[in-house]
């Protein structure tokens, strides 16, 4: 249950832009933040691209993007995207347009030097999400990317992945994943069981890849919209 005493919400919205719109959503990368840095009740916002295929790619997807919300409460979310003119014309632009609500449970590290989630005292008994963000120090580069793109692939091969993406503020420095488990024994399992990943941990401790990490798991409660089949997946577990 979700603990109303905390009001803070996140929200994951996934969109995909066709045609001529591809070329609208690169540029509001730059032009967005400005109108988003006034809406009343939203704490922190990531507007982030995606790569190829499942996003754990060198290589940019034109067409998926995520934006990423953090807001004092649910009704502050609702009035956005609802309302505002920003969310309506993202809205009407987008060929596929699904947003996720969120409630914190876990979170440490920093994300452009804060770290912008309240969390709450749940013990997760449904499906969970995951945001993961880093930035690489760029001497790594080349290091890290030639472990990402076949971690990302396993990902999706892995019991109980419903779904996962990888997105970023920036190409190729500033990385960023997006994952949702049917549990949370799936993700733990995935995330200490692997042993590609649990490679990637030692070289991280190792080494200092990151010049900045932050880890986050979510409960999510609520939907809107559709994405493929993640909709139908998800929200039979809600």
């Amino acid at each position: 249950m979700i603990d109303q005493t905390v009001s803070q919400v996140s929200t994951v919205t996934l969109l995909r832009f066709e045609g001529l719109n591809a070329f609208w959503i690169f540029a509001q990368m730059q032009k967005a933040p400005k109108k988003f840095a006034k809406v009343p009740g939203l704490s922190f916002f990531k507007l982030m691209g995606s790569g190829g295929k499942n996003g754990f790619s060198k290589m940019l997807n034109v067409n998926i993007y995520a934006l990423h919300c953090v807001w004092e409460s649910e009704a502050y979310a609702d009035e956005f995207m609802q309302n505002s003119k920003t969310f309506l014309e993202f809205r009407n632009r987008t060929s596929e347009l699904y947003t996720i609500f969120l409630k914190t449970t876990r979170a440490h590290g920093l994300w452009f030097g804060t770290n912008p989630y309240e969390t709450q005292a749940i013990k997760p008994t449904g499906p969970i999400a995951v945001i993961t963000r880093a930035r690489i120090k760029l001497k790594f580069l080349p290091k890290f990317w030639s472990k990402v793109p076949s971690l990302g692939k396993k990902v999706d091969e892995v019991k109980g992945s419903i779904y996962s993406i990888g997105i970023g503020e920036y190409p190729w420095f500033m990385q960023a994943t997006f994952s949702i488990w049917e549990s949370y024994e799936a993700m733990h399992n995935y995330a200490y069981g692997n042993p590609l990943h649990m490679e990637v941990i030692k070289k991280t401790r190792e080494l200092g890849w990151y010049a900045e990490e932050l880890f986050a798991n979510f409960i999510p409660y609520r939907t809107e919209g559709s994405w493929g089949n993640l909709d139908y997946q998800l929200d039979k577990l809600l």
